[in-house]
């Protein structure tokens, strides 16, 4: 069996397109007609360069190759050009063709991915979401309304989540790491306090940021929200400054996650050895499943737990799901449910009140509808996601709206 031809299809999720500006799917075909599907995370470049990208990847490194050779691809990808280092677009671009690897090998042996990994050890997995709007909420409004946000996470609450993460302390500004205004650091404190009291301890607190904040703002921040005792304070720094995420961990007992903008285990290691005990991979670029399997590894041996990250289609999502079967030290998953999200997999996974159970189907055990996907052509110009040029403003105020949602 030979990897033969390659698809790649960018979708665009229906307003207010949550998961993204749009998803890059690939579909890898194979001499003896079996396809697998995977997703690319949303990369540094456009959709267009991101294609030719895929493509000179899949030609130069793995057309004619047998699937079964993922390491061999993978050393090939990593150590093209002559760098044999983390690469964020080529390892994103071997990411979601490796996960489409592993659908293909499943369903040629007939088990789900996870049976492929070392089998399952967690038959449900927990789950938490990001707060969305609720249908009554003014969209503008919500990003900066502590009440808003408890609603929405009373909400999930009662549906079943026992974990809720918002991220109210922007701005997210290409100027890197900054000092919070007062404003900001208030924001939050009334956010944690409003989630708090809405859910109690039905539900833990996933205080979100972007990598926006100096060393010192990250921990005047930590200091502003630890009284209401959030599960992790996320990415509080850029995710290059592994100096800086060890003085916040160091500085606060809030715990630090990080790994969403990160790839490979090389990146991954040296968040260990800073003291960051939550990993958050996300497949579709931190180099695919094997490599996701290799981080887990990694963190165990540190007494650290992951907890995949999602902001993306439902073919990353099902990636996540099969890795997270697999691993003692799983945390949680992140899941994003729109009625999108849903109908590109035929329905194929659900939350159920909290949890997901990993599927028994061959490969990923989804199908994705094909039809649907060409159907949402992406015709805009912006990035997957997207950060301001504009600095903080400490006179007037920032808002973020999370997820960068479209009207």
């Amino acid at each position: 069996m030979k990897l033969d031809t390659l698809d790649i299809i960018v979708t665009s999720p229906p307003a207010p397109g949550w998961g993204g500006h749009y998803w890059i799917l690939v579909k890898l075909t194979t001499d003896t007609g079996i396809t697998g599907w995977g997703e690319c995370y949303g990369a540094s470049v456009g959709p267009e360069a991101m294609q030719a990208v895929i493509a000179d990847v899949f030609e130069r490194h793995m057309a004619g190759e047998n699937p079964e050779n993922i390491e061999l691809m993978f050393r090939r990808a990593y150590s093209s050009g002559f760098t044999q280092r983390p690469d964020l677009t080529v390892m994103g671009a071997f990411s979601g063709l490796e996960i489409a690897c592993w659908d293909i090998l499943g369903k040629d042996r007939d088990r789900p991915v996870w049976a492929l990994l070392g089998g399952k050890v967690n038959d449900r997995l927990r789950a938490y979401s990001y707060l969305y709007p609720l249908a009554h909420h003014d969209m503008a409004a919500y990003w900066t309304s502590p009440e808003m946000a408890a609603e929405s996470a009373l909400d999930l609450a009662d549906r079943g989540y026992t974990a809720v993460k918002f991220d109210p302390a922007g701005p997210y500004t290409i100027r890197g790491g900054h000092m919070p205004a007062m404003t900001d650091i208030d924001m939050s404190a009334r956010f944690c306090a409003a989630v708090r009291d809405a859910v109690g301890t039905r539900a833990d607190l996933l205080f979100g940021t972007h990598g926006q904040f100096t060393p010192a703002g990250a921990i005047r921040l930590a200091q502003a929200i630890a009284p209401h005792d959030p599960l992790w304070f996320e990415e509080p720094v850029p995710p290059d400054d592994v100096a800086g995420m060890a003085a916040v961990q160091a500085a606060t007992p809030v715990p630090v996650s990080a790994g969403e903008r990160l790839t490979t285990k090389a990146e991954f290691a040296a968040l260990l050895r800073a003291g960051v005990r939550i990993l958050q991979p996300a497949l579709g670029r931190a180099g695919g499943i094997w490599e996701g399997k290799k981080i887990a590894a990694l963190a165990e041996t540190f007494g650290a737990q992951i907890a995949p990250h999602l902001y993306a289609g439902p073919v990353e999502w099902a990636a996540n799901i099969h890795l997270a079967a697999t691993c003692p030290n799983l945390l949680m998953i992140e899941t994003i449910e729109t009625d999108f999200h849903a109908r590109m997999i035929r329905g194929a996974l659900s939350v159920e009140r909290g949890f997901v159970r990993p599927p028994d189907g061959p490969g990923l055990g989804i199908e994705v509808d094909e039809e649907l996907a060409r159907a949402h052509p992406y015709e805009g110009r912006a990035l997957h996601l997207q950060m301001q040029e504009a600095p903080c403003d400490y006179a007037n105020g920032n808002s973020f709206p999370g997820g960068a949602p479209r009207e």
